[in-house]
């Protein structure tokens, strides 16, 4: 298909603008003007879920190099460069993947101002889908920083009752830590005459500015991912985003960060990633162990599983900055699994929430009597996050564990620690909330999963026993662009 990825990339974005066309012209009919925003919207979703499909099938994974490629001249040099690897097609079939769930499982929770939630979400999955296609600097910058509009208008508008707190929070924690990767970006195709990433990671860049220009797109990647200490925005915005928010929060936008570091850190300066490579790995372990730690002793379970996101997160950056092939693999690997699976936990979440509006665990407990195939979903994603062999969860984080013990044994010795201190809290959570005596009259009157929750639940719980059972899908798309990055990691080193 000629120009499939301006195709998969921008379809949300006029279906967005289909979806205000079509709002517009009965204003009259409310009942109809919502279902009609909500179905055109599920059909988008489910039409760019297909195109990515037949993207990634008909990708060539012997190929190390981006394929697809579209590219046009834009303005003074900039161009219009979209592409992409092994790594960056699984990205987009991930995007494609959870926009419609996260549409079905909006379907009657959200009741006040559907269409423009709807159009909301298409605008954000362009938005998204077109950080993993760009190959142009400025191309990924408008990408990159354009998905933080919706995302701050789907919490401030949709959001909880500190809404407007938690929104402004996390636009501006991603937008300050993006300026300084602007600065980096201006002076990189001043330097180098051109603004195609590809070119820009075969220039030779000074060993002398390296580390400037390292720590220039870190500040923006570590937030997004998010870091600790930078962190502090995500517990926020998850506990007042909507359930859907909170499902591209955690199963797409953090995962922007981690994306970052493979696209750029690590291939266009390998010399400042070896020298910086010792304080990520201390970031990281103290993210692992102290994230969970603070995981513990949350009440709010949304907060809780928000915190376990930092924690995964840390051996994601672990697992990049191990810069081997285990490493590697085990990050992608381990962010593809999260997105399935960290989805999955904010929409068990969401379907407590919606029957009895409460996200406070002390509030809970008892629902195995009256919502039996709730609790085996929510037991089921639970033992992914924790890692259990047989769930996508194990594969990507014995990976990740396995690279960086190769590069740093401490730091592979703690984060060990963070995965028992994740079952911890994670068992902990599932005791407290379906076991015991159900000791609020409110619970008593909790009906089980319907069949709309069921369809929601059914693909994720498919692809994390896939992804755990069968993980070379994965490894043999991405193994020839992490080879590629490692042998050009290890020659620029000197290694």
């Amino acid at each position: 298909m000629p120009y499939v990825l301006s195709i998969v990339t921008f379809l949300p974005l006029v279906g967005a603008g289909l979806v205000a066309l079509l709002a517009a012209l009965m204003k009259g009919d409310a009942d109809r003007r919502v279902s009609i925003a909500k179905w055109t919207t599920l059909g988008v979703t489910l039409a760019t879920l297909a195109v990515a499909v037949g993207l990634t099938a008909s990708f060539d994974p012997s190929n190390p190099g981006y394929q697809f490629v579209e590219r046009a001249e834009w303005f003074s040099g900039a161009g219009y460069h979209l592409g992409v690897d092994g790594v960056s097609v699984l990205f987009v079939l991930l995007t494609a993947f959870l926009l419609p769930l996260c549409i079905v499982a909006s379907w009657r929770s959200i009741t006040d101002r559907v269409v423009e939630y709807m159009i909301a979400f298409l605008i954000l999955e362009t938005l998204v889908i077109g950080v993993f296609t760009a190959l142009d600097l400025f191309l990924f910058y408008i990408f990159f920083e354009g998905g933080l509009v919706p995302m701050f208008l789907i919490i401030g508008v949709w959001g909880g009752q500190n809404r407007i707190y938690a929104a402004y929070k996390f636009f501006l924690y991603t937008l300050l830590g993006s300026v300084l990767m602007l600065a980096a970006m201006l002076y990189m195709a001043a330097t180098a005459g051109t603004t195609s990433i590809p070119e820009l990671a075969a220039y030779a860049w000074s060993p002398a500015v390296q580390p400037l220009l390292w720590l220039a797109f870190f500040a923006s990647f570590a937030v997004k991912m998010p870091m600790w200490p930078v962190h502090t925005w995500l517990p926020d915005a998850h506990v007042q985003a909507p359930t859907a928010g909170s499902v591209i929060l955690a199963g797409i936008l953090l995962k922007l960060g981690g994306y970052g570091f493979l696209r750029f850190n690590l291939p266009m300066f390998p010399d400042a990633s070896q020298m910086f490579a010792p304080l990520v790995f201390a970031l990281s372990a103290i993210a692992v162990v102290y994230t969970s730690l603070v995981a513990f002793r949350q009440t709010d379970i949304k907060k809780l599983i928000a915190y376990s996101s930092v924690a995964h997160m840390g051996l994601v950056t672990m697992g990049i900055f191990a810069a081997n092939a285990q490493g590697l693999q085990g990050a992608v690997f381990q962010m593809l699994s999260h997105g399935l699976i960290s989805g999955a936990l904010f929409l068990c979440v969401g379907v407590v929430y919606d029957r009895a509006h409460t996200r406070e665990i002390a509030a809970y407990g008892g629902l195995t009597d009256r919502m039996p195939w709730y609790a085996a979903v929510f037991l089921f994603f639970t033992m992914g996050n924790v890692g259990l062999p047989g769930t996508s969860g194990f594969v990507g984080e014995i990976l990740s564990l396995t690279g960086t013990y190769q590069a740093s044994t401490w730091t592979a010795f703690i984060a060990t620690s963070g995965v028992i201190l994740s079952a911890v809290y994670a068992l902990t959570l599932y005791r407290r909330v379906m076991f015991g005596k159900m000791t609020n009259p409110a619970m008593a009157t909790m009906t089980d999963l319907d069949w709309r929750e069921v369809v929601v639940f059914i693909p994720l719980i498919i692809g994390t026993l896939w992804l755990g059972f069968m993980p070379g899908v994965v490894f043999d798309v991405t193994d020839a662009s992490v080879q590629a990055l490692v042998s050009n990691y290890t020659a620029a080193v000197g290694g």
